[in-house]
């Protein structure tokens, strides 16, 4: 029934859109533009290693580590509408891994989703209003990325206020009183972004404030550990910088720069309710009069890209993002950026090691990575090997017994190949990477190594097809 419904919505939506299409030609000159389009995208993964470096043998120490071989496919299909003054999306998906549920099922409840549904109105030339459901995908991705490597993609609930003349500035409001509250939600968020180009120099500003839900309880009883009374308030967060990007004939460069500031989101507890002796700190909560940590955060990258011919480019890039000196249990100051909501597969190797629901609060990065990029008709290949380091202090115990400071955790090689059967419409892509993670990057990942169960190899390999054709478009 639920699917039914789906259907008939698109119906709807479908005849609706024919019929303000029929209204706006008796008043603007442009006709309207309804087009169709569909995607997808079976992928299958090898895996071996990913996220987490393998040992090379099983827990019984008799038989090495197998990987796992899994196909996930993304499905979609839209409907975009446009005229003078309004557009209009939907965009229905359905994800799921082969082989997830019986052949014979009688209700795939939750497959479908709505990953987008907006419409924008369009005051004058330049101002607009966007609102419903969307990704967000700004710069570099860095800060705000659509994450469309994930089957899932990510998408936004918030209004956004553009203008877009000779610069362009995006203002996006959003508050949630949903009650999800998982670690990729924000009870509330604003951010403004400006962008501009100046000859052969770009550039774009953002000012991106997070509100993270945080629960706070009233203590009854330490002593059986229950709690009377919750409330609830935000933990605010502030991001700012830049994108920045100049060129220079075949050689274009770029840079990022940002800070974070603000408050870390923590459970909190009234400490009027606290026996004597007791602190907030001393149950590992904050005070009810302050939230969480500190923030002091930064994200800096320098990339460099020049074309060698039409077929090849080559380049350099370094990143650090700032983390904890996990040495100093006294730190009071939260010090390891969090990139937030950007596409974080793009950066720090394919294989996912670093900021994929992963490494927060820890001892953040440097990544100093090398590119080559060729493409040849419809074929394409891209290279890039990384080396990773700490971006600051910890310690960890090597298989000789000896503590030791964590500095490097290991090199990655990426390779991406596709070949494009119809430009646009369909291709055939390849990748696989492999990493050479150090002791450091095991004790980092807390996969524990001993004298008799070394280091695996680890590595990943993926093939997909890609295909998004269009069905109709009408003008």
């Amino acid at each position: 029934m639920k699917h039914l419904n789906l259907i008939f919505a698109l119906i709807f939506t479908f005849l609706f859109s024919g019929i303000v299409s029929a209204q706006d030609d008796k008043k603007d000159k442009k006709k309207a533009e309804i087009t169709i389009c569909g995607e997808l995208r079976p992928r299958t993964e090898f895996n071996h290693g990913l996220k987490a470096p393998m040992l090379k043998w099983n827990i019984q120490d008799e038989y090495k580590q197998k990987g796992s071989l899994a196909t996930t496919q993304r499905s979609r299909f839209g409907i975009h509408y446009k005229t003078n003054k309004v557009k209009f999306g939907i965009q229905l998906q359905d994800v799921r891994m082969w082989g997830g549920q019986p052949q014979l099922v009688k209700n795939e409840a939750n497959s479908i989703s709505v990953h987008q549904a907006w419409a924008e109105f369009y005051f004058t030339k330049e101002f607009s209003l966007k609102a419903g459901r969307m990704e967000l995908a700004y710069d570099d991705h860095r800060i705000l990325g659509n994450v469309g490597w994930a089957q899932q993609a990510r998408s936004h609930d918030l209004a956004l206020f553009k203008y877009e003349g000779d610069i362009k500035v995006h203002l996006g409001l959003a508050y949630h009183g949903g009650p999800y509250a998982g670690p990729d939600a924000y009870k509330a968020m604003q951010f403004l972004w400006v962008n501009g180009k100046a000859a052969d120099f770009g550039y774009s500003i953002l000012f991106l404030n997070n509100g993270k839900t945080e629960n706070g309880v009233w203590a009854n009883d330490l002593t059986t550990g229950d709690f009377t009374g919750v409330a609830e308030r935000n933990a605010y967060s502030q991001t700012v910088g830049g994108h920045f990007t100049y060129k220079l004939g075949d050689l274009k460069l770029g840079l990022n720069a940002y800070y974070q500031m603000g408050k870390k989101s923590k459970m909190w507890v009234d400490t009027k309710s606290l026996p004597a002796g007791v602190t907030a700190e001393s149950i590992g909560m904050a005070d009810k009069k302050g939230q969480g940590q500190k923030i002091a955060a930064y994200n800096f990258a320098f990339d460099a890209m020049y074309k060698v011919s039409d077929d090849l480019k080559v380049g350099f890039a370094y990143e650090n993002l700032s983390g904890n000196d996990l040495t100093n249990a006294d730190r009071k100051d939260e010090n390891a950026f969090a990139p937030l909501y950007g596409t974080n597969h793009k950066f720090n190797g394919w294989m996912d090691y670093f900021y994929v629901g992963n490494h927060g609060s820890n001892v953040g990065l440097q990544d100093i990575n090398f590119k080559a990029i060729y493409k040849n008709g419809p074929f394409f290949v891209k290279f890039i090997p990384h080396y990773f380091m700490a971006a600051n202090k910890s310690k960890y115990t090597d298989l000789d017994g000896n503590e030791q400071d964590l500095k490097a955790l290991g090199t990655e090689i990426d390779i991406w190949a596709g070949y494009n059967l119809v430009p646009k419409v369909a291709s055939i892509q390849f990748g696989y990477s492999h990493m050479l993670a150090t002791e450091g990057m095991y004790a980092l990942k807390g996969v524990g190594l001993s004298s008799n169960n070394g280091m695996g190899t680890n590595n990943w390999f993926w093939a997909m097809l890609v295909l998004k054709p269009k069905f109709m478009m009408s003008k």
